[in-house]
């Protein structure tokens, strides 16, 4: 690794925070235990994951997107672990590229592991408060199959909703039923979740309002999860008979996470849109020998 001092930044979506590695140029090679130490609370920066910026065209697996996207959003979740999606990440990527002048108020078009994602920053409020930004978060897939999540000696069934990465979502009375999601809860069959699952919990708050708890694969509880909200709703308005194909127009919910609100709309034909706040908190620079002391 280069002697070079490396820039980073830090941000969140929600309170679901991110340190940000600048590689436009893809020159970095972020190993597990790397990404892990960046993200410790105590003896690092401290985050949910990690998000490296690299050009679409200087990364083998967002090559063949280039053409529409020119950033490639590298997540990885707080363990090292490579994660398909980050539905909050998504908006703090933006909002990054935003900050640097590589992209303007209006449409932006991302390239991640499940795929382009489109993304609006919308204009900032008068007062200078940044603009919401909102991303469409492709389609959900409902796989078929009884699900049931277990905590302690209790469980729940669960739905499962794929938004480019999987979750499995339970109702509950109160979300203190779902004890300490630092440990994941147990999820079976396990067949279901070859690559383990996203875990979220849900109360009513009232007409197409939820409030969720999560525990993120990779990372455990985390204050809010971008994917995981939109399952959220998808699996309340099913459950709530409110599929958008049969109604002829768009479903809005409000999901209430630890970390503050998000508003989601599915449409008729399926698609999703995921809008919330973006902030970026801090930057400064680290010396790589402090990650090429990680191992593992």
């Amino acid at each position: 690794m280069s002697t070079a001092q490396i820039a980073f930044l830090k941000g969140h979506g929600t309170e679901n925070d991110f340190v940000i590695i600048p590689d436009h140029d893809g020159r970095l090679e972020l190993s597990p235990a790397a990404v892990a130490r960046m993200c410790d609370r105590r003896a690092g920066i401290g985050a949910d994951g990690v998000l490296r910026v690299v050009r679409s065209a200087a990364h083998p697996e967002a090559r063949a997107m280039a053409d529409e996207a020119e950033w490639f959003m590298d997540y990885r979740n707080g363990d090292g672990s490579v994660a398909e999606m980050c539905g909050n990440g998504v908006r703090v990527f933006a909002r990054y590229l935003q900050r640097v002048g590589l992209a303007e108020e209006g449409d932006l078009a991302i390239a991640t592991r499940a795929g382009i994602r489109r993304a609006h920053i919308a204009k900032d409020g008068p007062d200078g408060t940044p603009g919401d930004i909102t991303v469409g978060m492709g389609r959900a897939l409902l796989p078929e199959g009884g699900i049931t999540v277990t905590v302690g000696e209790r469980d729940w069934p669960a739905r499962n909703v794929n938004m480019g990465n999987p979750h499995a979502i339970s109702f509950v009375d109160d979300l203190a039923d779902a004890g300490n999601l630092f440990t994941a809860p147990l999820v079976s069959p396990a067949s279901a979740y070859p690559d383990g699952t996203n875990v979220e919990f849900v109360v009513d708050r009232g007409p197409n309002h939820v409030a969720m708890r999560v525990h993120e694969r990779g990372s455990g509880e985390t204050r809010s999860c971008g994917t995981g909200a939109c399952a959220v709703m998808v699996a309340a308005a099913r459950r709530d008979g409110a599929d958008p194909a049969l109604l002829g127009h768009p479903v809005t919910y409000t999901v209430d996470v630890p970390g503050g609100r998000l508003v989601i709309s599915e449409n008729p034909d399926g698609t999703v849109e995921k809008t919330g706040p973006a902030v970026i908190v801090a930057e400064g620079s680290f010396d790589p020998s402090w990650l090429e002391t990680a191992v593992g």
